[in-house]
């Protein structure tokens, strides 16, 4: 295609549109445009507009009682759990008040441990009755006065019962002064408590872990204690030994230290993550959906955390139990393999033990025979 071509078309495109123009201008009819009803557009458009907005109602609606029924359905297994915690519970409560009861029967009245937990009891008892005198009973006795107060208040003139109003909330302000302090002090103690608990818990772990691997580590008595006629045996069994047991205490030490690593990463408090296991243990881990159900019930016990981070917070779990199972796996296995170790040593040092008291009857005979062989040479000679 030349200029000249495209010069033509664009000519004849700018005729057509100045006719269109001049057509739309002058009003000149055209059997190609057709008048456009507008108020039918509009009707239309409303139409469509209800439509999309009753269908748009309706899946609002089918939502929130899909939400509902889901919600309801929830509450109905989570009721379903808890009525079987409730009765597991109480089995536990009966059993442990019986073997209490068991213990303080009269054949252990004279233990010197019962003597000071019956002590601790009546203690105990006795702050209760004087917290129940010196808190609880004002605070009953302040609910009747007010009461009484209020519902004779409508005798007097209003300027009196402005003063008595006055007075009364004075002595309700300086009431929960008191109780919010005495809530603090109980508070405090209570964390105190807990702490110390807590304290005392991980030290016996720790100890019993300790000692537990210390045990395993020690030379067992009886290798130390068994003789062999061998030195050069006796001590490549005891450093075979050592081996032995300078390998198990570097896995050890290893998976100590990945549990440790894990706890570092736990998205919760020790409070947290204390519901967060007493939640997941009142559901059975055969319960079907169990997953969905813990996850909905920690979301309502801790909502200050998002479902990621207990999410997350479970991952880490899931991961300190499978490497503190690892790590109970690892002290069992080095339990087994020691006592093999040990069974196979004595074993090895009883055969040493035989073999060289063998070799020493063999050598007495030899030096009898040579002797025997001695005197005969000797007579022979005489002879």
């Amino acid at each position: 295609m030349n200029k000249r071509d495209q010069l033509f078309m664009t000519i004849q495109k700018n005729d057509s549109s100045d006719n269109l123009i001049f057509h739309m201008k002058n009003e000149i009819r055209s059997t190609k445009y057709k008048p456009v009803d507008y108020q039918q557009l509009h009707a239309l458009t409303e139409a469509k507009k209800l439509a999309s907005a009753s269908t748009e109602l309706k899946i609002r609606k089918t939502v929130q009682t899909s939400k509902l029924s889901k919600e309801q359905t929830l509450i109905k297994q989570h009721k379903q759990v808890w009525w079987q915690e409730h009765q597991r519970l109480n089995e536990v409560r009966y059993k442990m008040e019986s073997e209490i009861k068991s213990l303080f029967s009269e054949e252990n009245i004279g233990n010197e441990c019962l003597s000071d937990l019956m002590n601790f009891e009546q203690e105990l008892s006795e702050q209760w009755c004087t917290y129940l005198k010196n808190v609880i009973n004002p605070i009953q006795q302040l609910r009747e006065d007010l009461k009484y107060r209020q519902h004779h208040i409508s005798q007097y003139s209003h300027s009196h019962s402005e003063s008595n109003s006055m007075k009364v909330l004075e002595e309700v302000d300086f009431v929960k002064k008191q109780l919010k302090a005495v809530y603090e002090q109980l508070r405090l103690e209570q964390q105190e408590i807990e702490n110390y608990l807590s304290d005392w818990s991980m030290k016996i772990l720790d100890h019993s872990s300790e000692e537990r691997s210390n045990l395993l580590s020690q030379l067992p008595m009886e290798l130390e204690t068994l003789e062999c006629p061998y030195p050069d045996l006796k001590s490549s069994i005891l450093n075979e030994f050592y081996n032995f047991t300078e390998k198990y205490q570097k896995k050890l030490q290893d998976s100590d230290l990945q549990l440790e690593d894990i706890y570092r990463n736990f998205q919760l408090s020790d409070e947290d993550h204390w519901i967060y296991q007493a939640v997941l243990d009142q559901y059975p881990g055969d319960l079907c959906g169990r997953r969905t159900l813990y996850l909905d019930m920690l979301q309502r016990c801790l909502p200050h955390k998002s479902r990621h981070d207990l999410v997350e917070h479970e991952k880490y779990c899931n991961q300190y139990r499978f490497a503190k199972e690892q790590r109970r796996i690892l002290i069992l296995s080095w339990n087994k393999n020691r006592r093999d170790f040990i069974q196979k040593a004595v074993l090895t040092l009883a055969e040493a033990c035989a073999t060289h008291e063998m070799e020493s009857m063999l050598a007495k005979d030899r030096k009898k025979q040579q002797e025997v062989c001695a005197d005969l040479k000797a007579k022979v000679r005489r002879f």
